[in-house]
């Protein structure tokens, strides 16, 4: 079992498979996108499904797939089925904008996945456009439709932005009244892949008044043990609604959370701006008892909360790398 210097047990790891996507959100990357990662700087399927292995090894029982997109991988999907087979694993989840998901949902089923977060930052397909830089808002919808039709649970990610996807708060919401999904508003974070600054309107407090505004008997939930999210149930909706404080990292006290870059990087915290990289170990021809000794290492000094990781280093240009090269 994984704990670090704060007694917090370790059991969650994010998967980054990939640094690109499909689309070129406001609030993670330029428009022209990035300079990606060269292939030999990636990690590869033996290697991902080796520092996966180690880890549940170790106590680590729940693993998110994410990205970039984590399906504009080539045959990502074989490496999913693989790390699904890991003895210790109970939970396998992924996250994903929709775009390319849909025709996988009968054999991420297979696989044993129960959970999918789909990014969707709106109902309206003009601004789903104007936010993306791309087409496909109905491919996004498909996806949804069909992850529901094989009753795989279905948590909605919406960053909240000022000026752009305001007027889709409620509308989503609506969504959970009769359908069995999960719609969570997220903070806008720094991570957008270039110098801008975000001045935080929409934190967590603000986005929770307006939804009161409209829903006055929304109650209180009481949140899971290290949930990322302040959780609220409209009476008589199916589904629930969330907030994550992603930018004022209220929720850090429990973090149960470690994760892995696409070049193999290992970040215990995501405002973190180091890390060592398990790519690089393995390479090295480091054994697997040596990279868990490393691992141990790492997680024990992981830091206490956001602030005090992001003030331990990270400087201007770390702070704003986008979010799609550190697995978000």
């Amino acid at each position: 079992m994984l704990k670090d210097k704060f007694g917090r047990t370790i059991n969650y790891l994010r998967l980054a498979v990939v640094d690109r996507c499909n689309l070129r959100c406001t609030y993670c990357m330029p428009e022209n996108g990035l300079s990606w990662i060269k292939q030999e700087e990636l990690m590869t399927d033996e290697e991902m499904l080796r520092i996966c292995s180690v880890f549940t090894e170790l106590g680590i029982n729940k693993i998110r797939i994410t990205g970039g997109e984590p399906f504009v991988r080539k045959n990502s999907i074989d490496l999913i089925e693989k790390i699904s087979r890991l003895e210790g694993l109970s939970d396998l989840s992924l996250t994903t904008n929709g775009l390319l998901t849909e025709p996988y949902i009968p054999q991420l089923r297979e696989f044993g996945i129960k959970s999918v977060n789909l990014s969707l930052d709106t109902l309206d397909e003009e601004r789903f456009f104007k936010i993306t830089r791309r087409k496909g808002y109905h491919k996004v919808i498909k996806t949804l439709e069909s992850l529901i039709e094989h009753d795989i649970k279905v948590k909605i990610n919406t960053v909240v932005m000022e000026n752009q996807n305001i007027e889709d708060i409620i509308p989503l919401i609506m969504l959970t009244k009769s359908l069995p999904v999960d719609v969570r508003f997220i903070e806008e974070m720094p991570f957008n892949g270039n110098d801008k600054d975000i001045l935080l309107n929409w934190n967590h407090s603000k986005i929770y008044q307006h939804i009161r505004e409209h829903f006055p008997d929304i109650q209180k939930l009481t949140d899971p043990k290290s949930s990322t999210s302040y959780n609220y149930k409209i009476p008589g909706f199916m589904g629930e609604v969330g907030i994550i404080a992603a930018y004022t990292r209220s929720f850090c006290g429990d973090c149960n959370r470690i994760r892995i870059t696409p070049t193999g990087m290992l970040r215990s915290c995501l405002y973190e701006s180091g890390g060592v990289n398990l790519k690089d170990e393995i390479r090295a021809g480091k054994t697997n008892e040596e990279l868990k000794n490393t691992i141990i290492s790492t997680i024990h000094h992981k830091p206490k909360d956001g602030w005090e990781a992001q003030q331990s280093g990270l400087n201007a240009a770390q702070i704003h790398q986008s979010m799609a090269t550190i697995g978000g």
